[in-house]
Formats: C-alpha cells, sequence, structure tokens
C-alpha cells in the first residue's frame, strides 16, 4: 500500500514502513500496489514505475458535502461515525464525523509551517520547537512564547468542535498533540488500517 502526500511517498509492504522523497527514484514492485494520492505529479511518476498500481478511491464510497476534501481525509474518517479526525502532518486536517456523516472540517499549518514563519517576521524569533512547553503558564521568555502561541493556536479550535467527541490522532505529531486532549487516542498507521479495511471489504488482495 502507498500513502502519497505532498512530500513523500509512504509504503507500508509486509507491515514494513518505507519514505521516499518525491525526488527520489521509486523501486518496481512485482505485487499489485493499491494507493491513495494528494499529488497528480507524484501519482503519474509511481504509475510509470509501476504501472500496475490501483487507486484505492474507486473502491469508496465517502459521500460528504465538503468541496475539495483529500482522499487521504476521506480515508482516516471513512470507519468512524461519531469522531473528531485529527492528521497532524505538514498540514493538520481535522475532520468532523457526526452519525456516520462528513459534517466537515478544517485545515491548520502543520508545527514545521508554523516555526517557519516566525524568522520570516524578524531573525530574532528563530527557534527549535519546546516541545515541554507549560500551556498553563503564561510564557516568561521568546522562545516559550511562540512554542506556546502555536500549540495554542492548533490546540484550542480542534477542541472547540471536538466537544464530547471522541478524538483520532494520527500523522507525525498527532501522538504529541494527542497528549493535550483527554478524550483522545493515538493510532500511528490509521491511513493503513482504513485502506487495508477498504481493500478486504472489496476482496481485493494487497
Amino acid at each position: 500500500m502507498c500513502d502519497i502526500g505532498n512530500t513523500t511517498f509512504h509504503f507500508l509492504i509486509e507491515e514494513k514502513h518505507k519514505r521516499y522523497f518525491l525526488e527520489e527514484n521509486l523501486p518496481k514492485f512485482n505485487d499489485d500496489i493499491f494507493y491513495i494520492s494528494v499529488n497528480k505529479t507524484a501519482t503519474k511518476k509511481l504509475k510509470q514505475i509501476n504501472p500496475q498500481a490501483k487507486n484505492i478511491k474507486k473502491l469508496m464510497n465517502f459521500e460528504t458535502s465538503y468541496v475539495g476534501l483529500g482522499i487521504d481525509r476521506a480515508v482516516a474518517s471513512y470507519f468512524e461515525k461519531d469522531a473528531v479526525i485529527v492528521d497532524a502532518g505538514s498540514a493538520i486536517t481535522v475532520d468532523i464525523m457526526e452519525n456516520g456523516i462528513h459534517k466537515g472540517g478544517f485545515i491548520l499549518p502543520g508545527f514545521r509551517a508554523f516555526m517557519k514563519t516566525y524568522p520570516k517576521i524578524s531573525k530574532k524569533l528563530k527557534f527549535d520547537f519546546e516541545k515541554n512547553i507549560n500551556l498553563d503558564k503564561i510564557p516568561l521568555q521568546t522562545k516559550d512564547a511562540i512554542t506556546y502561541a502555536m500549540m495554542k493556536s492548533i490546540i484550542l479550535p480542534i477542541k472547540e468542535v471536538s466537544k464530547d467527541r471522541r478524538i483520532i490522532f494520527t500523522g507525525g505529531d498527532g501522538e504529541l498533540l494527542s497528549k493535550h486532549f483527554e478524550n483522545s487516542i493515538y493510532k500511528k498507521d490509521l491511513i493503513f488500517e482504513n485502506m487495508k479495511r477498504i481493500i478486504d471489504a472489496n476482496n481485493c488482495i494487497a
């Protein structure tokens, strides 16, 4: 299986993870590959090297009124009835499922995108991300002030829409974010788990 994002090809082959940046050479696989993609150029590259690759979108029936919903967000939300799904990667996507219906969602900059913004304002605002920031205390130094503002900007809108719903986090920064929410779980391989469920439901072989 392959999840094609904005910056990488992410493969799960025989329970082993492998990532390739978009500009790297891809291997040729003998078996079928089921993929999802938000990147047309990268999809073309995968298909040129592995023409047997199959788009999992054709196996899905995900109804939503949201215009332009990425296939990765649809797959992450596919089997949820009442939950908020947060995929924290290069961007942080938030999707709300209610009574099995996709109610919409929103997109926030990812951690690294946030951190890159501050030095553009002033070189004095270039600091490393501080994971152990105390969000219950107003910062008294600039490096903490930046992390504090960034984390609050991400956490508060998620809390506002989640209400009493379960929150499912995935993505590279999902585990860190999940620690700031009581009613939450972290699923590292949510996308691949749901892809496999969709493939199995359609009696395909991955």
